[in-house]
């Protein structure tokens, strides 16, 4: 029976054309030594023996390299909640919450850090399940529900005639007066019209 050859062919050699070849002066050890001072997490292939990577012996460098490896988390206390990579859609959504004392007129909330601008960096994201009690009470119809909050809040109606209300309001005080300022209304304003015009 022929032998058949292995399915996968993978195979380890070590290196030993870089051991071999590496010179005998003592001048070439100093630059080996500060080639492989600056330890991190990606090497090269020239600093690695033996396609493998060594960890540093100096403490300080192994703590820092540990250091660089541990996750961004909040820690035991919060059970260790990760945090998130920030997309658009969450930046726009966590933009929204911090200005939700501006949406609703009739909602008033306590002031936080809303003037600051930076972002939290540890949050959750999640989505509410109602109880069978909830169905026609306290729950979003499939229409209702959108896929950010954003979108939530510009399909409401109600939040839309607020808005454009408050634009308007806003733009009527912010609207320069012209002429209208020194105009008298009445009967005079057409007699003085007419002696202006000839």
């Amino acid at each position: 029976m022929p032998e058949s050859k292995a399915v996968i062919g993978l195979s380890w050699e070590p290196k030993l054309s870089l051991l071999s070849s590496s010179p005998k002066n003592g001048s070439d050890k100093s630059q080996n030594v500060a080639e492989s001072s600056g330890a991190g997490l990606w090497k090269p292939d020239s600093e690695l023996v033996d396609g493998l990577f060594v960890p540093p012996n100096n403490p300080r460098k192994l703590n820092k390299l540990l250091r660089k490896q541990v996750k961004d988390t909040t820690g035991t206390k919060w059970f260790d909640m990760p945090a998130p990579t920030i997309t658009p859609e969450l930046k726009k959504d966590l933009q929204l919450l911090k200005l939700r004392s501006a949406i609703d007129p009739k909602r008033h909330y306590k002031k936080s850090d809303s003037k600051s601008k930076t972002l939290p960096k540890y949050f959750q994201v999640g989505t509410v399940i109602e109880t069978a009690s909830d169905f026609f009470s306290g729950r979003l119809t499939k229409k209702e529900r959108k896929a950010s909050l954003a979108d939530e809040l510009l399909s409401n109606s109600s939040l839309a005639e607020y808005r454009k209300r408050k634009i308007r309001e806003i733009e009527e005080q912010n609207r320069p007066a012209g002429v209208d300022k020194w105009k008298i209304k009445g009967r005079q304003s057409w007699k003085r019209k007419k002696q202006r015009r000839h």
